[in-house]
């Protein structure tokens, strides 16, 4: 990942996430913008699969890591000791690290299916995905 500044937004901490997930080969990454849905409990919602606890736990370190280079205020975590789901709560943005079968069972997408779906670009972007929950 290239030298990275302290995001100014919300949907700028949510790519931000998006970013550590890929640079550490999470699948199926996706955020959530949850702005227009008036009873949603935060902007955005990033959501990442990984294929083992290990897997989780470097996307997870990573995060807090990078927050705490850049300054980012240190954000609530539930689920480390579980490692099926793992949230990281920044108020404003909500990260979902999963595993591939704890995903398909809570299937989250389906539930907040009235948000504004993004994927990252080849060059780290967020464009709006053609995705069906």
């Amino acid at each position: 990942m290239a030298k990275e500044r302290k995001p100014e937004t919300s949907r700028g901490l949510a790519v931000f996430c998006a970013r550590i997930a890929d640079e550490k080969i999470a699948r199926d990454i996706l955020i959530l913008n949850l702005r227009k849905i008036d009873t949603s409990p935060t902007d955005f919602f990033v959501i990442c699969t990984c294929d083992t606890e290990t897997q989780m736990r470097a996307v997870i370190d990573s995060v807090l890591k990078k927050c705490g280079e850049l300054g980012i205020t240190k954000p609530r975590i539930e689920g480390y000791q579980s490692t099926q789901w793992v949230l990281i709560d920044f108020f404003d943005v909500v990260f979902h690290v999963m595993l591939s079968k704890t995903r398909e069972y809570y299937n989250i997408e389906k539930l907040w299916g009235d948000a504004q779906f993004l994927k990252l670009t080849e060059n780290g972007t967020a464009r709006k995905a053609d995705f069906k929950p």
